[in-house]
Parts: structure tokens; sequence; C-alpha cells
């Protein structure tokens, strides 16, 4: 079995990919437009100096699109490509031209093995059952899927929609592009760095492994001088993990994004968990369940989740307890038991959302966060939204709380008399 082999990355960076996207197009020709190459790791038979002819050339690309219409505000899509953003023509860089060049003509000898190999594959797949090489077929499925990857990772236009948010996720190496940068250039890392900080592991369930990139979007903070204008629609803002949002921005329902790197579709379970509700009874903490969706088709190519997420146990709006510190709120999205088999979860009503175990929960309709997902969490603290959120969407008395007494080790002897 064949491992993708690296070389060394190309150092430049541009804008980061986000989403999902089909990409309809049509792409500018490599010949005569040499792209430039992006910043990703590179996957090919090519030799180091080789790489370092295609360092120095992307080099000076990335610098002439830091100096293009940057500040225009468009963004890269599929109906908007970023025109303004051209790579170097052909001639302006003789190193990069004959890096080019020696990409392009790797690139054919492979896609002429590939081309091969799939003959081999549809002859061996017509055989009858008893006469086939079961192992040999499947080394050559994953040698074909290796070899998908491979002829065309080192492409500069391929290489170039991934990084700004144009990527076909039907092919297989625009997924592959796009989950390396997800999981090699920061943003998985940052996710899991805040979820072990603030305790999330092991305080709601014993291990995460995400298996995809799961973002939100919640509108921007309201200025201080308007802080209860709910009316006023405010523009929405991606939410890094773990930074604190008022109560405000949370009042509605998020907008939730996803990229998937599976072709098959599989149901997900949404849930939205408050870790540090405080229990007077116990004078400890409990949780509190915000907001559930089961059954959610995902895949690769689903560019939102393509149900409505607020059916089941409605959304309820974060609102932290005056006199508490911050609470913890978490997204998960993990996998179901069975990815195609629907599961039947009653619905929580709001009397029952207090006291969530989650772990009895994913124990009882098979969902694990050890077996991938998407995660997402931030914090909040009390504010004078909380008590809007009381009056009119929890309707009902909002409970103050407060550090509890120390224990006074004389109160005995203040009770006694002090002369006889």
């Amino acid at each position: 079995m064949l491992a993708l082999r690296r070389l060394p990355r190309f150092t430049p960076r541009l804008a980061s990919i986000r989403g999902n996207t089909t990409l309809d197009a049509a792409t500018h020709s490599q010949t005569d437009v040499p792209p430039t190459p992006p910043a990703s790791s590179v996957t090919a038979h090519s030799s180091t100096a080789e790489s370092k002819h295609a360092q120095n050339a992307s080099g000076a690309s990335s610098a002439q699109s830091q100096q293009s219409q940057s500040g225009s505000g468009r963004k890269a899509a599929p109906q908007t490509p970023k025109e303004w953003c051209r790579p170097i023509a052909k001639g302006v860089e003789p190193a990069y031209d004959y890096a080019l060049k020696y990409i392009l003509k790797d690139s054919k000898f492979l896609k002429k093995e590939l081309e091969e190999l799939r003959a081999a594959v549809e002859a061996e797949e017509k055989k009858p059952e008893g006469e086939r090489d079961e192992g040999a077929l499947q080394d050559m499925r994953e040698r074909v899927g290796i070899l998908e990857i491979q002829s065309e990772v080192n492409l500069p236009d391929v290489r170039w929609k991934a990084r700004n948010g144009m990527a076909d996720m039907t092919k297989p190496v625009q997924r592959h592009l796009v989950e390396q940068q997800w999981r090699e250039e920061g943003a998985l890392d940052l996710l899991m760095e805040r979820i072990y900080q603030m305790n999330v592991v092991p305080d709601m369930l014993p291990e995460l492994h995400p298996s995809f990139d799961l973002r939100i979007k919640y509108a921007e903070p309201p200025p201080e001088s308007n802080y209860l204008r709910t009316r006023v629609r405010r523009k929405l803002k991606e939410v890094e993990p773990g930074i604190f949002l008022v109560p405000e921005q949370t009042r509605r329902l998020p907008e939730i994004y996803t990229t998937l790197f599976h072709t098959d579709t599989r149901l997900y379970t949404l849930l939205m968990v408050d870790l540090d509700v405080p229990n007077p009874e116990t004078r400890s903490f409990t949780t509190c369940l915000h907001w559930m969706q089961p059954n959610i088709p995902l895949s690769a190519f689903t560019p939102a989740p393509a149900v409505p997420l607020n059916t089941h146990t409605r959304y309820i709006p974060p609102h932290p307890q005056r006199g508490t510190p911050y609470h913890r709120y978490v997204i998960l999205v993990l996998p179901q038991a069975s990815a195609t088999k629907p599961i039947d979860i009653p619905i929580f009503e709001d009397e029952t959302r207090l006291g969530f175990d989650f772990r009895a929960f994913a124990a009882q309709y098979g969902v694990d966060g050890a077996k991938g997902g998407g995660a997402h969490m931030w914090r909040e603290v009390w504010d004078e939204t909380v008590s809007q959120i009381y009056r009119y969407t929890l309707k009902k008395e909002e409970p103050r709380y407060g550090k509890l007494p120390r224990p006074d080790p004389y109160a005995e002897l203040k009770r006694t008399k002090k002369y006889l």
C-alpha cells in the first residue's frame, strides 16, 4: 500500500478556505497563465531542488496578490471568483515556469498510470466471483485512490481553489487538500486546545476526536450605548472557539457550517449544553440542555445542514445566572450508531432540560465523540440581557446566586455568655 509523499511546504499563505463549495466556473489554462502554487504540503515525484524553484516563484506571486484589491471586501465564491488576484503570467519568473513545466509533466505521467490501473481494476471486477483475487483487487482500488490525489495535488490551480474557498468537494484531491489544511494549519489545534483548557473533556465527555470542521456564526456584539436593542439586525460573525460572547449575541439561533470529508451521507445528532448551571441543593454545578436536533444528514457535498435544525428540542438562548462565574457552552454534532437508520429521541421539555446527563444519553442512543463528529464551544457571563431572557423567553423569575459564606470558627462561642 502506498503512502502520499511530502515535499517542503510553499512558504507564502493566501486566504484560508472556509466551507464546502462546488466550483462550476471555468479555470484558466495551465500553459498560458501559470497559476500561483498556494501554501500547503506537496505530494509528487519532484526533486528537492525543483521544489525550491517553485517556492521562490510562489513567493513572487504572493507578493503581487497582497498588493491587489484586498480592501474591496469581495469574497471568493463559484459565482464571484477572485479575478483581481491573478497569478503571475508566463515568462515573468523563469524558475516558476520551469517548476510548472516539471509539475505538469509529472501529472501527465501519473494520470497515464491511473488510467492503466483503472482498466486493470475494471477487468478484475468483470471476472466471476470465484476467480477474483479480492486482496489484489482491494490493493488496486487503494492505489487508484492514491493516484487520484497524487496526479493533481501539485497543480497550482487545484491548490489555489482549495486555498481560496472554491474547492470542488466532489474531487478526492480537493477534499484531501481541505482536510489537510484543517488538520495541519491550526484550526483543529485551536479547537482542541480550548476544549481541553476549559475542561470540556472530561467534564462533559471522556473523549473527543473531531473528524470534520464545524463552525458557527452569531450576531456581532451590539454597541454599549444601544445594548438592549434586539430588533436591530446585525451582521453575523464567525465565533472563534473558547472566546467570550455576550448574551445579546446568542439570543437567536446560530448559523451552523460544516466541512466534511466523507462522500456518503451519514446521520448526526446536534446538541448544545451549558456545563455550569448552579445547583443549590448540592452546592455545586450541573448541566442544562439548550438545543437538540437528531438525524441530520451530512456529507462532503452538503453546503449546510439540509434539514431544519429547530424542529426537535427547541433552542433556548444562553442565560448565565447572576452571581455565577462564566458558563461554558458546547455544541457537538456527533455521528449516530447507524449512519443510515434514524433514531427516535423524545423531545426534551423545558422542565427536563436541567441536569442533562450527556454520558447516559450517549450510552442510550449510541452517539460517541471518540468516533468523530464536530465540536465548538464559547463562554458567557451575566449581564442585563439575561434578565430580559428570563422575563420574556423563559417567563420565570430570575434567580440570583453568590459566594457561599465562610464558616465562622467562633460562631458557637459568640452565642454563649462571655461573663457569668
